[in-house]
């Protein structure tokens, strides 16, 4: 097998909740960076990430790095890659999306052109060829500077990793799989203590819990683009990435997870997500306004991704919806509390300051991942053997 390097983007951070993953994976991490995580592995480990990572938006394929400040020196940094060793002659690639910050070359469009050209030519060199007919299997490009360094890889995943395939119908502003994931694997819950989010959606925090406690991999009901690559990736180390993923689900799992909105048509589609993902036997949805939150179980966790205030005709609505998540969490006296949101006053309405205060970027949008712990539960005391 060989060895490469991959690149694992995700949200602002939460890049040491992916390092834990990928080196949970087994495979060796390179260098953690703002947004992105970067590793080494063999062909196997591109079918393993892209199966069983739940954190990270996609994973690339490294194929070089080099530092550029004119597009002369972009063009012959990406001419020195040895595209042939990647691409096929009859490959059909493009260069899916360009990222500078920070950087002297800043127009997405020109990097763009300027990268097509650059391997095209290294391509006609060495296969001898003058026209390519991109006839064959996807192999979408991805560059991003960074202070004038140039990192290319190529998309292994295809669509984003968020899309597990089983979110159909979604809320107005829907958190993503693998945000909702994150999260949850940055709290202390596990899938013997009770879940709730007053504040569902379309579900995906508590399918994102489910699945975690069951143990079922995040791609397992969807493709990826490299499972065409037959050149590249035998077609036997997709089917034992699959294998391996049916083989860990635990199936006679129990769980208590409880997913709650005010909108009743949500619901039913939070419902239906979770069918399909199939996990609805772990949840319970109800249509439930925040101020009727009740339990009487110790020791749960509340995690959930409440409505910010982005649209000015919300804004004013926000004071009270958080000073009522406040009362209500206020009668859950022994439970922990996680909640996400980029309202600035969040604290102030609660009417408790958060123990931590996690910043993490959701897209372009800063957001803020109020923590309230509650006390750990009392430690269960060992049977006593039965007298004979």
């Amino acid at each position: 097998m060989n060895r490469y390097e991959l690149i694992a983007p995700c949200h602002f951070g939460l890049e040491a909740v992916l390092k834990k993953e990928i080196q949970d994976l087994g495979y060796e991490i390179v260098k953690t960076e703002d947004g992105k995580v970067t590793f080494a592995g063999d062909e196997s480990a591109i079918a393993r990430a892209n199966m069983f990572l739940r954190t990270t938006e996609r994973i690339l394929w490294k194929a070089g790095s080099f530092h550029a400040e004119t597009f002369d020196e972009l063009f012959e940094g990406i001419k020195k890659i040895p595209w042939e060793q990647f691409l096929p002659p009859d490959a059909k690639f493009w260069v899916a999306k360009a990222t500078s910050i920070k950087s002297k070359l800043f127009s997405p469009s020109d990097i763009q052109s300027i990268v097509k050209k650059a391997i095209v030519e290294r391509m006609k060199f060495k296969y001898r060829m003058e026209w390519f007919p991109e006839t064959g299997s996807e192999y979408p490009i991805r560059v991003t500077l960074l202070k004038d360094e140039v990192t290319i890889g190529i998309d292994t995943s295809g669509e984003s990793l968020h899309k597990r395939g089983y979110r159909k119908l979604t809320s107005k502003a829907p958190i993503t799989e693998t945000l909702a994931a994150a999260i949850i694997m940055l709290t202390p819950w596990n899938k013997d203590r009770i879940l709730v989010d007053p504040f569902c959606g379309s579900g995906t925090i508590p399918i994102e819990a489910a699945m975690i406690g069951a143990n079922i991999a995040p791609g397992l009901n969807r493709s990826f683009t490299a499972e065409k690559w037959d050149d590249m990736i035998p077609k036997k180390i997709w089917y034992a990435a699959a294998e391996e993923a049916n083989d860990v689900i635990r199936q006679d799992v129990e769980m208590n997870i409880q997913g709650y909105d005010i909108d009743g048509d949500i619901v039913a589609a939070a419902r239906q997500n979770a069918e399909l993902a199939g996990v609805e036997q772990y949840i319970h949805f109800q249509q439930r306004d925040v101020k009727d939150l009740r339990s009487s179980k110790k020791y749960g966790f509340i995690i959930t991704n409440p409505p910010y205030g982005e649209r000015l005709e919300d804004k004013a609505a926000m004071p009270l919806l958080y000073r009522r998540m406040g009362q209500s969490f206020a009668g859950l006296d022994s439970w922990s509390w996680y909640v996400i949101t980029s309202f600035e006053e969040a604290e102030r309405y609660i009417g408790k300051k958060a123990d931590k205060n996690r910043k993490i970027y959701n897209g372009m949008m800063k957001t803020y991942l109020y923590q309230f712990m509650g006390p750990k539960p009392p430690k269960r005391r060992p049977e006593a053997p039965e007298k004979e």
